[in-house]
């Protein structure tokens, strides 16, 4: 119960996603990566045979910061329902920075949300900073705009899997 808690609060990528709009691209998208059994067929080239932009890009595996946002929205979907191909990976995320604390445990939860063009559905990766970190001294103030950058994990708890970024960096403008 208290993971379903933090999802709702933080609206993490595990939570459920809702579809906004045509997502007839997308979809596509989503169908031909699951449907694809190859390992000689890489994300960039079923991109490039849907018309859109590859989501990496130099330093990063996955850029998040360079896709339209619909395309975010795909993007994390897949890497929700499709984790064991991400982890690892280098992500850059950018957006409203959340922040919940379980009463019950004392746990502290950080998230990036990110949103679509039209903000009616948002999604958040989990981060976990570096060294040793104290809540709020060492944080933005909450929806300040962030960008994240750390290695894709993720868990399972509760029967929900969760998204996280382990060994995160974050910078902002605060």
């Amino acid at each position: 119960m208290k993971k379903i808690t933090v999802a709702a609060a933080l609206i993490f990528a595990g939570s459920s996603l809702v579809s906004c709009g045509d997502t007839t691209k997308i979809d596509s998208l989503i169908v031909a990566q699951e449907e694809t059994t190859s390992p000689d067929t890489s994300h960039s080239k079923l991109y490039e045979e849907l018309g859109v932009e590859d989501s990496s890009s130099g330093d990063y595996d996955v850029d998040l910061t360079q896709l339209s946002s619909s395309m975010v929205y795909g993007q994390v979907y897949d890497m929700v329902y499709n984790p064991d191909d991400y982890v690892g990976k280098k992500i850059k995320a950018k957006g409203p920075f959340s922040y919940f604390k379980d009463d019950v445990t004392g746990n502290e939860y950080f998230a990036v949300v990110i949103s679509d063009a039209t903000a009616c559905c948002s999604q958040g990766i989990e981060f976990v900073l570096d060294g040793s970190h104290v809540y709020p001294d060492d944080y933005p103030e909450l929806g300040t705009e962030i960008t994240v950058t750390g290695d894709f994990t993720y868990y399972t708890e509760d029967m929900m899997t969760y998204c996280q970024l382990q060994h995160a960096q974050l910078s902002m403008s605060w």
